[in-house]
């Protein structure tokens, strides 16, 4: 069986990465190394983790797009479900996220907004899908 253990997102700064989800979202950090390089979060059963640019270069050797870099968040993002979408989306901004769309409903009754955080990272806040 295969689990799924991590998301790793490669950022500019790891410490400043991890303190805006201890500020916005009231995650506590769970680990950071000495070289303040690679650092995580505690979210749960799934980790999510920052490891700084230069790590992530030492494993690619071809380079990859930066999320702190790109102009346009990438197409994947992170996904941080709340009752409260309204209030989550302006700590996430009062903490210097930028808003790229306020919160509305779905049809199917979900709400959910979108945020980019200071590392670039594309972030949906929204409440659990109705089962």
């Amino acid at each position: 069986m295969v689990k799924f253990g991590y998301t790793i997102n490669y950022v500019r700064d790891v410490d400043v990465a991890l303190s805006f989800f201890e500020k916005a979202f009231e995650m506590k950090r769970r680990f950071i190394t000495d070289e303040n390089d690679y650092g995580e979060l505690d979210t749960g059963e799934t980790v999510l983790a920052f490891a700084s640019h230069e790590l992530g270069l030492s494993n690619f050797s071809g380079g990859y797009i930066s999320s702190t870099d790109s102009g346009k968040p990438l197409g994947i993002e992170i996904v941080l479900v709340t009752d409260d979408v309204g209030a989550i989306h302006q700590r996430a901004i009062q903490y210097g996220a930028v808003e790229l769309k306020s919160p509305e409903t779905k049809p199917w009754g979900q709400v959910v907004s979108y945020v980019r955080c200071p590392s670039g990272i594309l972030l949906e806040l929204c409440t659990a899908v109705a089962s």
